[in-house]
């Protein structure tokens, strides 16, 4: 095995996906198919379960992830201490944070961080921003924006970069959700929340929830991210809290549908910021990013 054969596998690892990462990593699903094959026969062990065009890691699988990422982390630290004498800094960056994040703060601190090093090559991976300590924590990024969790890992360090309250979104064009929220004291427990899966936003969701005295609320869908919740809402599937910045960022013919419940008593904000593993912060990419924060 060399340090492509890792980075293929690793990218199939995540993708699950024989044709995305062949189309990623600019080989034939044949030529990809065959390359794993020969990893196997080398290691004498299956590290997929196939099942026509999607995979799934065998425990063996799990064990080469991990020993993939350490590798292509030493090797990627190797690069950067033996740049770090030279006049600029150079390698890959991967940095993680929501599609919401990539709009709202993460521009002006690439601007900065570009003008100033230019031969750096950034990989940004969109996803859940409750997911962006996992991630880090996993080495599968370098860096991530999420919002602060209520307990941060001790080994995470975390740099506050806005505050970001939460707002209460229904729908706007005449649905039975926009009769409900229309009368003077809406009946909470009747009426249908579209809910995050997990994270900061949840949790003080559920903190209203407790304040409010709903303990069943009719729940219509939970979904992984924010985004996807405005147009649920706009549709009239139901109303939501979330995060301000995302309706700030969402397209103008969503947010035409949505109307703001600004009489509405919510929970307080929540800090959103850059994550890192401590005993990461030395090097020299990482380290030249958290000095512009």
């Amino acid at each position: 095995m060399d340090l492509r054969d890792l980075k293929l596998f690793l990218h199939l690892a995540e993708s699950q996906h024989f044709g995305k990462t062949a189309k990623a990593t600019h080989v034939s699903p044949s030529t990809l198919s065959r390359q794993i094959q020969r990893i196997e026969e080398e290691l004498g062990q299956m590290l997929f379960l196939r099942d026509n065009r999607t995979v799934q890691l065998t425990d063996a699988g799990q064990q080469l992830k991990v020993f993939a990422q350490q590798t292509l982390l030493y090797y990627q630290q190797l690069r950067n201490s033996l740049t770090q004498e030279g006049e600029s800094l150079s390698g890959e960056l991967r940095i993680f944070c929501s599609v919401t994040a990539a709009y709202s703060h993460l521009p002006r601190i690439l601007d900065q961080f570009r003008a100033l090093h230019p031969n750096v090559e950034i990989k940004l991976t969109t996803g859940d921003a409750a997911d962006a300590v996992d991630k880090t924590q996993s080495n599968d990024a370098d860096l991530a924006i999420a919002g602060r969790p209520e307990n941060l890992p001790s080994a995470i360090d975390f740099r506050k970069i806005g505050e970001i309250p939460l707002l209460m979104i229904t729908p706007a064009l005449p649905c039975p959700v926009h009769t409900q929220m229309s009368e003077a004291k809406p009946d909470w427990a009747n009426i249908p929340f579209i809910l995050p899966e997990h994270g900061p936003t949840r949790r003080r969701i559920d903190q209203w929830f407790r304040r409010h005295h709903i303990s069943n609320p009719q729940i219509y869908a939970t979904v992984a991210g924010h985004e996807a919740i405005v147009p649920m809402v706009a549709v009239g599937c139901g109303i939501a809290l979330i995060p301000s910045v995302v309706l700030e960022n969402s397209p103008d013919t969503m947010r035409s549908r949505i109307h703001v419940a600004d009489n509405i008593a919510l929970t307080s904000s929540f800090d959103l910021g850059v994550c890192v593993q401590k005993k990461r912060q030395s090097e020299p990419l990482i380290h030249a990013f958290w000095q512009l924060i």
